[in-house]
């Protein structure tokens, strides 16, 4: 294995033979504007048909020729429909078919599935019971009509737990999107709430029943009943499949299963619908996305065409050969090889790290080295499984003075949890400090806000001290737990115990908190976990605050001269990531265990889906791509030692991608 020193500091495409007397009606010249396999799907146009667009093949581009060829083509532009996920998408298609042609595609309809079903709705309302001028209620309307209801239910008086506000709106959000009874999610996905189920599903029933009194409607019920007017009203879905003749849908393969039987819906006899998408970029399972959607297209239509887009526009050859490697050992899927004319001599580089923190050094390393060679900061990225993978990366970042920003999750500090964490040693670092203080004071049983004041007021005026026992005995509210945390605060500040000793004392404290705060705590303690092996480097509590207190220099020139002040490093979860691209792209903790993550290994469904996440990820990079992995790390959930680079790229050999191991400065003769 070659050694790194770390410095310190299968479908087949049918070609269109073009009529020239047909083409000569077309002022667009397709076949000089559009390579073979795009031209093929653009000039489709009765029956249904797939188009698998793999990542940077120009999916966009064919969507927005195929508007503008049907619409030269004689099809009356306001009987076209182009489906998509957000109205940006929608927007921008239109525009550019509209520029293309002189304004002829204005009256082409076209916008999210959910902006559609709205407008549909408020026309055939009546049918369905419903006032023409219901209400349509956002996410936080639907949690606090549910937290009304369940205050009005028996359920609040059951000594059990019983799922918060945001949990009962996600478990019924899951139901309605994946066609899954209530039962099957909470057995799923969560099963601490078995005993309540009874008392769940009569909730659901109650809050259903509720907006139909009160002529509600929110963001799922427009799919919901969008769908019913195409399954139990013939001669609305007679009129709908009249008015739009020609379906185009974008991002097919993160369409959930209401959305893919509205399709059929819509498409009726005719069935000139036309799904673009890939499924090898089908990552949106947790939101309810059905995978098996673009795989079923085909059988869903009677004789639908599949057209395969491969040429990649976007990457470097020897990127795109990762890529490919990691997809061809997929269990199912539509098999394709994605090509391009950019070459390159540079391979992807497969690194492996003796710890986390050489991972993020190595990174903060290319960083600075990449830009020396002239490559943008905003040509940079970090792309991780989960945002806790980013912490330790964040803080030599901040150290490094690189200016960056975080998307698809919080920024290390900012996550509320770990500011509790935080307050325990703040205060032990700082016995005045009353904000941290007060916000451990909240999380207290038995302890308002009222009581937190008055004894960071009292702490204020001196009338107490954590430091004495004085006045601490007349607390009235919650005294006994009020003392439990003094008790703890005084011992963090013993100077014979070590930084791993004082973790283990703020954990413990914490623990049962976390539990009864949050209902995802499982996962909020794996970032506590990731708090605590960065800590753990740290010899005193002033140097470990210090550090983690420094704000990235996002809003000053802190960054220093070199750096412009409109430069940043991106750092993004790979789900938040899918649609963008970056010259150099940085996939950290490809690691067994960490990516596919254990929970993921209990189906080959969920792997698969983890293998579909690294092919996104890869396929981010334009020229540089750095793949790294830190050995013989401990994963305090399974308890295993974790060391072996993830299995999903085992296919990928030496002449793909260079495997590396990371030395440290000195080491070079090793």
């Amino acid at each position: 294995m070659k050694k790194l020193v770390l410095r310190s500091s299968t479908i087949s495409h049918s070609i269109v033979q073009s009529d020239k007397t047909a083409e000569a009606r077309y002022t667009i010249p397709y076949e000089q504007e559009l390579n073979p396999a795009q031209l093929s799907a653009v000039c489709h146009v009765y029956g249904p048909a797939l188009v698998l667009a793999g990542a940077g093949t120009g999916k966009t581009r064919v969507l927005v020729y195929r508007l503008a060829r049907l619409v030269e083509s004689g099809i009356p532009p306001e009987r076209i429909l182009l489906l998509t996920f957000t109205r940006k998408s929608a927007s921008e298609m239109l525009r550019r078919a509209s520029t293309m042609l002189a304004g002829r595609c204005d009256k082409v309809n076209g916008g999210t599935f959910h902006s559609f079903a709205h407008r549909t709705l408020r026309r055939f309302a009546t049918e369905l019971g419903f006032n023409q001028t219901f209400s349509v209620i956002d996410q936080s309307d639907v949690e606090d009509a549910m937290n009304l209801i369940r205050n009005r239910s028996s359920a609040q008086k059951t000594k059990r737990r019983f799922p918060q506000k945001h949990t009962l709106a996600k478990i019924y959000g899951l139901s309605v999107n994946m066609c899954k009874t209530v039962d099957s999610i909470v057995h799923e996905q969560y099963p601490q709430f078995i005993q309540e189920l009874d008392a769940i599903i009569a909730l659901f029933t109650q809050y259903v029943n509720y907006k139909r009194q009160h002529h509600l409607m929110d963001y799922d019920d427009l799919l919901v009943y969008l769908l019913m007017l195409l399954e139990s009203k013939p001669h609305i879905a007679s009129i709908l499949q009249k008015e739009h003749q020609f379906i185009m849908i974008d991002e097919y393969q993160d369409t959930n299963s209401l959305q893919h039987r509205i399709v059929k819906g819509l498409a009726g006899e005719q069935a000139n619908v036309m799904a673009v998408g890939d499924d090898a970029q089908s990552i949106y399972s947790f939101r309810g996305a059905n995978h098996a959607n673009i795989l079923e297209f085909p059988s869903l239509f009677k004789d639908c065409a599949l057209y395969a887009i491969e040429q990649n526009y976007r990457s470097v050859q020897p990127i795109l050969d990762c890529a490919n490697h990691v997809l061809q050992s997929a269990s199912f899927g539509y098999k394709k090889v994605l090509f391009s004319s950019l070459i390159s001599d540079e391979k992807p580089m497969i690194i492996s790290t003796r710890n986390e923190q050489e991972q993020s050094a190595f990174i903060v390393q290319q960083i600075l080295e990449l830009r020396e060679e002239g490559i943008s900061l905003n040509a940079m990225a970090a792309l991780v499984r989960s945002g806790y993978m980013s912490f330790d990366l964040e803080i030599e970042l901040a150290k490094a003075q690189i200016p960056f920003r975080k998307f698809g999750g919080f920024k290390f500090i900012e996550t509320a949890h770990v500011k509790d964490m935080l307050a325990f040693f703040r205060i032990a670092n700082n016995p005045s400090d009353i904000l941290a203080l007060h916000r451990l004071l909240l999380l207290l049983e038995g302890v308002g806000p009222g009581t937190a004041s008055i004894i960071t007021d009292d702490i204020s005026s001196g009338k107490l001290n954590i430091m004495n026992d004085n006045g601490w005995q007349d607390i009235k509210r919650g005294k006994d737990e009020i003392l439990r945390l003094i008790a703890l605060l005084r011992n963090m500040q013993d100077p014979s115990l070590s930084m791993n000793e004082k973790l283990f004392l703020a954990g413990e404290f914490y623990r049962p908190i976390l539990r009864k705060k949050h209902d995802d705590s499982a996962k909020r303690w794996k970032d506590i976990e990731t708090f605590s092996a960065i800590a753990e480097r740290y010899t005193d509590i002033a140097t470990m605050l210090s550090e983690m207190a420094l704000e990235p220099p996002t809003e000053s020139a802190e960054a220093g001269e070199e750096f412009n002040e409109d430069e940043f490093f991106t750092i993004s979860t790979i789900h938040s990531s899918k649609g963008l691209e970056w010259n150099t792209v940085f996939i950290p903790w490809v690691l067994d265990g960490k990516f596919p993550p254990n929970k993921a290994l209990v189906d080959e469904e969920h792997i698969e889906e983890e293998r579909r996440l690294i092919y996104v990820a890869i396929t981010r990079a334009k020229e540089h791509l750095y793949l790294l992995y830190p050995i013989d790390i401990f994963d305090r959930e399974s308890g295993m030692v974790l060391g072996s680079p993830s299995r999903f790229l085992d296919s990928v050999e030496e002449q793909i991608a260079g495997r590396f191991a990371l030395l440290p400065d000195g080491d070079e003769q090793a």
